[in-house]
């Protein structure tokens, strides 16, 4: 099993940050690898077990479902349920917490998964780079451009 925790400060209060992030299905007005996105049903995209489907820059087609979400906790966790590629039992966590010498907030995103023998290795950097450090990088330009 593949494990990741991946952490940085981005410079916005956490209410602020919280605000763009607890939206399940808004990914894709801030995430480079995210061109549009859609909750399935027409749920609300902060109901518990609504699903999202989205679709990359390259094409390919995605869907994960939100299966726990805290506003008192600043916290959300998601599965993927279909995925081109070989990320078998994902489960990610998002949580945020407050820096209060500056008015920041922590943010602390991790996941685990299974991978074909031998993918171990790609994968994780694969997810590390193109989708954590990547959206880390987005957020922090998304909140400079709404400051």
């Amino acid at each position: 099993m593949v494990k990741i925790l991946v952490s940085t400060v981005v410079d916005a209060p956490i209410e602020e940050v919280w605000d763009v992030l607890r939206d399940f299905n808004g990914h894709d007005s801030w995430h480079p690898a995210v061109t549009d996105s859609a909750i399935e049903r027409g749920l609300p995209s902060d109901k518990i077990g609504c699903v999202r489907k989205f679709h990359l820059a390259d094409g390919s087609e995605l869907r994960e479902q939100l299966l726990a979400l805290s506003d008192m906790e600043t916290t959300f966790t998601y599965c993927l349920l279909d995925t081109p590629v070989p990320l078998l039992n994902y489960v990610s966590h998002v949580r945020l917490m407050p820096v209060t010498d500056g008015d920041q907030t922590f943010w602390e995103w991790e996941c685990r998964f299974d991978t074909p023998p031998g993918q171990e290795e790609t994968l994780k950097d694969m997810v590390t780079n193109d989708i954590y450090l990547a959206g880390f990088e987005a957020i922090k330009q998304h909140m400079r451009l709404a400051a």
